[in-house]
């Protein structure tokens, strides 16, 4: 995407987005991630307008199963249906604005408003009102009162929706990432499940700095996570994360595939267990075989906001213990321009053994659960950015540097999969395609 050819679209003091954001040159103004009035140009210009991604399919896997979440700042409701359609409802009831559905999951035939006793069904119907016949004098029509419905488009059980009629389909909106989803969502006959409520809490810090740092930034591995290194979890080779590649895809979805050093024998297929390698050789296509097969730890972002990790780590400290995988993905709520609200999901193959996804789910809460000892890592550089990009003078005079790997060689060479192809994982070309569509759909009238 050329910087130039996005329209002036300008902020309420004269400043264009387009002088904010020069993705062509990786040149980018801390303002963007501080700023109240850019914050809610990205609700209403990004999240209003695109796919966002609101739960997996196994949440919901019975008929009047749901689970409340966010696109953007709305709440909605993601409910299976008894004709076992999945919906999304905003979650506002039609007569004064209550917030209608108050728990984060449950099974129900209808959703009841404790103001005054609104009734709606699964498909967001109005089932009545108490006393409506004599309160409204025979003048009210329930067809009238459905709720808000989103459009709802289902990938590798990944549900998502936008409220946006026009938006292109969710097809269209993923395009080659499809290929990498598969290879990480979708690689067994009976696909993935989600083990466990997911995990939420809140960080004091912007939504694009996490987004950011899954779709591109494999080299701040040793530094942020040097406590790792101390522990013997992570190899102290400055290098060592940058074997791999990383993928640039349409739409600002990026992904990294960080592969074995040279030096360091690794297992293979992210040393996933042998009856799950079987399964997934009988599901996917020989290149994302030949994708999971050069997989060690796989971070990636499909914008807006939902990120993924799916890496090989090791459990423990005892010697000689094998390496477990884990498959994560969460989701960054933007709450205001320095607070995000982080929705974290633990997923395993269903046909995998029991044993495994014990362990597996024990690894993930260990590194990357809430108190996870990597994830607090990531949380605390976050915040820091939160805390010193907002000062007068960050603001004004600051330009952060997004410039690694500018004059990178993209050509594919022997890489299966499809995408803008970076052969390293330190290079900044995920962050620049990111904040290059974030600048698009900005910049659009």
């Amino acid at each position: 995407m050329e910087n130039q050819t996005l329209q002036d679209v300008k902020l309420s003091d004269g400043t264009k987005i387009n002088d904010l954001v020069n993705a062509d040159k990786g040149i980018i103004s801390p303002r963007i991630f501080s700023d109240a009035e850019i914050h809610q140009l990205e609700l209403e210009k990004i999240f209003a307008k695109v796919w966002n991604f609101v739960a997996h399919e196994t949440e919901i896997p019975n008929k009047g199963d749901f689970v409340t979440r966010y696109i953007g700042n709305d709440r909605v409701i993601v409910v299976r249906e008894e004709t076992d359609k999945i919906n999304v409802l905003l979650n506002v009831c039609m007569h004064k604005g209550m917030h209608l559905c108050r728990t984060d999951s449950g099974n129900s035939k209808n959703f009841r408003c404790i103001y005054h006793g609104w009734t709606y069904k699964t498909d967001g119907s109005l089932v009545g009102a108490p006393a409506a016949k004599e309160a409204y004098k025979g003048a009210f029509e329930k067809n009238n009162f459905k709720l808000v419905n989103a459009r709802v488009e289902t990938y590798a059980g990944l549900v998502f929706a936008t409220f946006n009629e026009d938006s292109p389909s969710l097809d269209e909106w993923l395009g080659d990432a499809k290929f990498y989803l598969d290879c990480y969502f979708d690689r067994t006959p009976q696909g993935m499940e989600v083990v466990g409520p997911p995990m939420r809490w809140v960080i004091n810090a912007n939504w694009k700095s996490a987004a950011d740092n899954f779709a591109s930034d494999s080299y701040h591995t040793l530094m942020t996570h040097y406590s790792g290194v101390e522990l013997g979890q992570l190899p102290p080779n400055p290098m060592f994360a940058s074997h791999g590649v990383q993928v640039a895809l349409e739409n600002g979805h990026g992904i990294g595939i960080v592969g074995a050093p040279p030096n360091i024998p690794l297992p293979e297929y992210l040393a996933l267990p042998e009856e799950v390698v079987t399964e997934v050789k009988k599901k996917l296509t020989e290149q994302q075989i030949e994708t999971l097969r050069r997989s060690n730890f796989v971070p990636g972002n499909i914008f807006p906001n939902l990120s993924i990790l799916n890496v090989m780590q090791l459990p423990g400290l005892e010697e000689n213990e094998a390496p477990i995988p884990f498959l994560s993905m969460r989701v960054w709520i933007p709450r205001g321009p320095q607070e995000l609200e982080l929705i974290s999901w633990f997923l395993v193959e269903k046909e995998a053994p029991q044993w495994f996804k014990d362990q597996s789910r024990d690894n993930y809460i260990r590194n990357f659960g809430a108190s996870g000892m990597f994830e607090a890592d990531d949380a605390e550089i976050w915040t820091g950015i939160a805390r010193v990009t907002h000062g007068v003078t960050a603001r004004q005079k600051l330009k952060l540097q997004y410039i690694m790997g500018l004059e990178a060689d993209h050509d594919p060479k022997d890489w299966p999969g499809p995408g803008k192809i970076t052969h390293t994982t330190y290079t900044e070309e995920n962050s620049r395609n990111f904040f290059g569509q974030w600048a698009k759909l900005m910049s659009e009238e």
